[in-house]
């Protein structure tokens, strides 16, 4: 949350902007929303809950110090409520079934199908506190929440969130094999299942576990089971229900009792102005009333598509990529863009005796770095800007070791003049096998023992070493949101490009690299790119044809 937007948004709603509060309110309350919803499972408590969350941040927003600690601030105010309201369940509440199952509100309002399906119906089987943990740990591998924030909002150490996240994983694959084989047609488990209820709980969890373990039909895998991490990856916040009404008004209080609670004087007057404003696909009234506006009968919004079951499998070096779903419409190059296209093709890896191309000679008067010879870029926000006329290294470092999930792409911002994609090297793509890899690593991208980084659908992949012409000005920012990643940039010139590239299998390398400059304008640029400053770079759309 370290956008200079948002910033500047929570800075005036502080000093009692009433647009900037509908704006904050607008645009944080489907992230509440998902981690209460996904916690309760669409519990009756759960617009309660939402309320009073928002209601505290309101209330509380002038004490915020640090307007970049805010989504772990509310996201913290959430769980503090979530907890606050399993206190306050009494004998007859703890036998009450969800309002509305989240679950099932995923699946249909995300379009979930497969095992996609199964992790969120999975969900259902997992006790309160594995239920709360897992509503954060879903928006951390989806990149909409870091582990520094899971961690701070249960109150516990990185370390010890790290052991929780996995006790947690491992019963939801045990929770994904019961659904699985409950969808089956096993006359045991029919036999079994005669005296449930149709209820999940851990009684049945751990009963339908045992038969599933000693049970050679429901225990046998038909089809490769995916991490769940890496079926999260790209799935969209649940939308609001249609008819959600959220009132901040004084949520039931008199304008009295909000005082004393210490919302403030410009606060008060804000949210008791009469407006009618529409933003984030609700409308926003008098009184601070959230409604969501979008129609009964309009189709659910579609997720941003992450690998499918077959294509996250991790495929063999030269096998041939699966179909993917651009995350943007197609487009041409532009007439303000007079050159090069995007690298447009998420291209085979090429045979490792196959030795690269001649790199074009372009003139080169060398590159000014912000960041020096080495700038190193390990957080979400890290940027260096590139001024001059010649050749730069990109070199990746990715740790899913660290933490998998979601990789959220680097973007070059402000471009003035050229930007070229020439080469890669390092002898590996990072998605290349790591002989005697050590601590669970198949790959430069992970393994089956730590998880996986996984690229949003149609990028390219990366080689360790990536090499680009600038002739002009540009930024690069590091957008690291789910999966754990830094990058090293450095100023070179041509005759490093060609000795990298050139270093092939006869020196022990896994293969030589791949020259994509086409010596003309046509010459690919990056994914990411935008002549653009937002306030955000990590929202450069992919302008990919893929």
């Amino acid at each position: 949350m370290d956008s200079e937007h948002w910033r500047a948004v929570i800075t005036a709603a502080q000093a009692g902007d009433r647009r900037a509060l509908d704006e904050l309110v607008a645009g944080w309350l489907p992230l509440v929303y998902n981690i209460v919803g996904r916690a309760l499972n669409g519990h009756a408590d759960v617009d309660d809950v939402v309320q009073e969350t928002m209601l505290r941040a309101v209330g509380n927003l002038g004490s915020l110090r640090d307007p970049d600690s805010f989504r772990s601030w509310l996201v913290a105010i959430a769980m503090r409520q979530i907890r606050d309201r399993a206190r306050r369940k009494t004998p007859d509440r703890l036998e009450e079934a969800p309002a509305s199952d989240f679950a099932d509100l995923t699946v249909l309002r995300l379009q979930l199908e497969g095992q996609r399906r199964e992790v969120a119906e999975a969900v259902r089987w997992l006790d309160d506190e594995d239920r709360q943990l897992l509503s954060l740990w879903w928006l951390e591998v989806a990149g909409e929440l870091t582990r520094r924030e899971l961690a701070a909002a249960v109150g516990i150490t990185r370390q010890h969130a790290a052991v929780r996240v996995q006790r947690m994983k491992e019963r939801l694959e045990t929770s994904r094999g019961i659904v699985r084989a409950l969808d089956g047609a096993c006359p045991g488990l029919r036999e079994l299942t005669g005296r449930w209820d149709g209820r999940p709980d851990s009684v049945w969890r751990k009963r339908l576990a045992r038969h599933i373990r000693g049970c050679g039909y429901c225990g046998g895998t038909r089809e490769t089971v995916v991490p769940a991490e890496r079926l999260l990856v790209g799935i969209a916040l649940v939308p609001l229900p249609v008819g959600f009404t959220l009132s901040l008004a004084f949520g039931g209080k008199t304008a009295v009792a909000a005082t004393s609670a210490g919302w403030s004087a410009k606060l008060l007057g804000a949210l008791t102005k009469p407006a009618v404003a529409v933003t984030a696909g609700a409308t926003i009234v008098a009184g601070g009333a959230y409604v969501v506006t979008q129609p009964p009968d309009a189709p659910p919004p579609r997720a941003a598509i992450a690998p499918t079951a077959t294509a996250t499998s991790e495929p063999p070096r030269t096998s041939a990529p699966p179909a993917l779903t651009p995350r943007s419409s197609p487009s041409a190059t532009k007439k303000t863009d007079p050159y090069g296209t995007v690298v447009d093709a998420v291209d085979r890896a090429p045979d490792p005796d196959t030795p690269p191309a001649a790199l074009p000679r372009r003139p080169e008067s060398g590159i000014t770095s912000t960041g020096g010879p080495k700038a190193v870029m390990q957080h979400r926000g890290d940027r260096v800007t590139l001024t001059g006329r010649g050749y730069v290294l990109v070199r990746w470092q990715i740790s899913p070791g660290s933490r998998p999930g979601a990789l959220v792409m680097p973007s070059w911002t402000g471009l003035e003049g050229r930007l070229f994609h020439v080469a890669s090297g390092g002898s590996r793509r990072m998605d290349d096998p790591l002989p005697g890899a050590p601590n669970g690593y198949a790959t430069g991208m992970g393994g089956p023992g730590i998880g996986y980084a996984v690229l949003p659908p149609g990028t390219q992949q990366m080689w360790q070493n990536e090499y680009f012409y600038l002739d002009g000005t540009v930024t690069l920012t590091q957008n690291e949101r789910g999966c754990d990643y830094g990058l090293i940039v450095f100023p070179t010139d041509r005759d490093a490009v060609v000795e990298d590239i050139g270093q092939g299998p006869p020196q022990g390398a896994i293969r030589y690299g791949l020259v994509r400059d086409t010596g003309t304008d046509s010459a690919p640029v990056p994914q990411y790119v935008t002549r653009q400053t937002p306030a955000d770079p990590a929202t450069v759309p992919q302008r990919s044809r893929v």
